[in-house]
């Protein structure tokens, strides 16, 4: 009798064991049919935490509620808008995807203006809003493409290296056109961002850049309202997107299975020293009026992560855009079968405005350490201003500085020479990690073997930034300080369980568990199988332990 009812129990909670597992994984078997993968860029897990505090009815509170927040997710270092942007479409890193910044170096390819693949290889990798077409200083949201470098495909043929060429592997978009034939898009800041067709040139169906900087021309990003203006434009291309049409709402052609966009109100809302300096009527921003943000300081008004007004509005103009994107959703009965993924290409640095320092660019400041003749007097610092200041273009080397400096060396065999200066003065020059030699290809590709892989890299004291105090900026990123690196991230369905998950972990993770929502391998994904990237945890189960 006893053994009946053991065996019994046994069976019923073997049955019970199964139908929770049913219950938990019923949501991944063809339940979604899309994701909506949106970057706030600059969002910490802490602005997401303050924010849904404050506003328990806003949209991020409820994408939270019905979905997993993940509060300790970091991007993989370096953490510009490029590697960051390319984790989440990739899988991977520097060392697999193969850029570091949107303005780099690569010893294998030809200035623009060099006129082909003839003497010797090596130059800046320029893929900003300089290599846009202009018409009276206006961006028409395309790429001269005479303004890009040469380099030689593997064909052996010299031709112009667009953005797409630089990528070393695939991205989801090309993933899902190639295992599904689904429609795919993405808006984002620059037109450069013909980056995520990856390799084919052909990964995003939809791509639309409407320039938010015009480098010879208006720069939206000097005010919080003109930026979240130009985020606005494409928030109306996602809308038409999610009612089935083109991003322009010219032509029905049905909802991509992967879309999204990013955001630059927030991150432009904690760096403005001063919201449109210039004023409405002074060349700023025409629309920046209310006199609680113009001409305001934006960041945080503490440690603590307070937004001020400034960064307040980039927030909640944020917030009302997801808003929208969750009522077109149910409006179009789509929202119970769509993924939505919201987190960041990267965070910003710092928070805690006591800790700001800006001693000026780092090619200029090696000039006066040990004294004002160090770049006469010293090899080393001399190496590092004439790669920062003297090298328009060529093999002469390059840095590029915000919170972090990359330096690639003329020379490489000067790595140690270089690395020592920056060692000895390192206090001087604000220094918190030199990295180099060994050190570097701890984390890093072996520059002696990778054409873009910088010979050194320095991570400065938290709370520096490689610009002149003038500049109207408080906080940048770029580097790998827990600022930088530290985002937020939630993904949501209805389906899914409430969770926050303080588990480590990147946000590289998220484009393999993009593709398993919609029941795609990872691995076909070239840097997930490189660099062995998992699923985020307990996005697929309830199952287990957390918080």
């Amino acid at each position: 009798m006893r053994r009946t009812t053991l065996l019994a129990t046994l069976g019923l909670a073997l049955l019970t064991g199964l139908l929770m597992n049913a219950q938990a994984d019923e949501w991944e078997r063809g339940r979604i049919q899309r994701v909506l993968l949106i970057s706030i860029d600059g969002m910490h897990a802490l602005d997401v935490a303050n924010y849904v505090a404050a506003h328990p009815g806003s949209a991020l509170a409820e994408l939270s509620e019905s979905g997993v927040t993940f509060t300790n997710a970091r991007t993989p270092a370096n953490s510009d808008s490029f590697p960051g942007l390319l984790a989440l479409v990739t899988g991977g890193s520097p060392r697999t995807h193969g850029l570091f910044y949107d303005y780099s170096y690569d010893r294998t390819i030809w200035p623009p203006d060099h006129g082909g693949c003839t003497g010797p290889a090596a130059t800046q990798m320029i893929f900003d809003e300089s290599i846009d077409v202009y018409v009276n200083n206006v961006s028409q949201n395309v790429i001269d493409p005479n303004a890009l470098p040469f380099y030689r495909n593997a064909e052996g043929n010299c031709v112009r290296m667009y953005p797409h060429n630089a990528l070393r592997v695939n991205t989801l978009f090309e993933v899902i056109k190639a295992e599904q034939a689904g429609r795919t898009a993405w808006a984002d800041k620059h037109p450069a961002y013909d980056l995520v067709n990856g390799p084919s040139g052909k990964g995003v169906d939809d791509l639309y850049t409407p320039e938010i900087t015009n480098a010879p021309g208006f720069d939206n990003t000097i005010s919080v309202v003109c930026t979240a203006d130009n985020d606005a434009l494409k928030v109306k291309a996602v809308l038409n997107e999610i009612h089935g049409f083109n991003h322009e709402g010219t032509k029905k052609v049905g909802v991509p299975t992967v879309f999204g966009l990013d955001f630059q109100a927030v991150s432009v809302g904690q760096k403005l020293l001063l919201d449109n300096p210039g004023g409405p009527m002074g060349g700023g921003c025409a629309n920046d009026t209310d006199p609680s943000i113009n001409q305001q300081k934006g960041g945080y008004v503490d440690g603590s992560g307070t937004p001020s007004n400034v960064l307040a509005y980039g927030l909640k103009r944020t917030d009302d855009a997801l808003r929208s994107f969750i009522d077109a959703l149910r409006h179009e009965g789509l929202y119970e079968s769509t993924l939505i993924i919201v987190t960041s290409k990267h965070g910003q640095s710092p928070i805690n405005l006591a800790k700001l320092v800006k001693p000026g660019h780092f090619a200029d400041l090696v000039c006066t350490v040990p004294d004002a003749s160090a770049c006469t007097t010293n090899e080393a610092a001399k190496i590092i201003t004439d790669a920062g200041n003297n090298c328009p273009e060529g093999p002469c080397g390059y840095v590029q500085d915000d919170d972090v400096a990359l330096i690639w060396l003329p020379d490489q065999s000067k790595t140690k020479l270089v690395t020592d200066y920056l060692n000895k003065y390192a206090p001087a020059l604000h220094i918190d990690e030199v990295m180099s030699g060994e050190e570097l290809k701890l984390k890093f590709n072996d520059p002696l073997h990778d054409s873009r892989t910088p010979d050194i890299i320095v991570q400065p004291i938290y709370g520096t930034i490689y610009t002149g105090a003038s500049k109207n900026k408080l906080a940048e990123h770029g580097g790998f300080s827990f600022g930088d690196t530290n985002v937020g991230l939630i993904v949501s369905n209805p389906a899914l369980k409430h969770g926050v998950v303080k588990t480590p972990v990147l946000t590289s993770q998220v484009a393999a568990t993009i593709l398993k929502s919609l029941e795609i391998d990872p691995n076909e994904l070239q840097a997930v199988r490189k660099e062995g990237i998992e699923v985020l945890p307990f996005v697929f189960s309830r199952r287990g332990e957390r918080d």
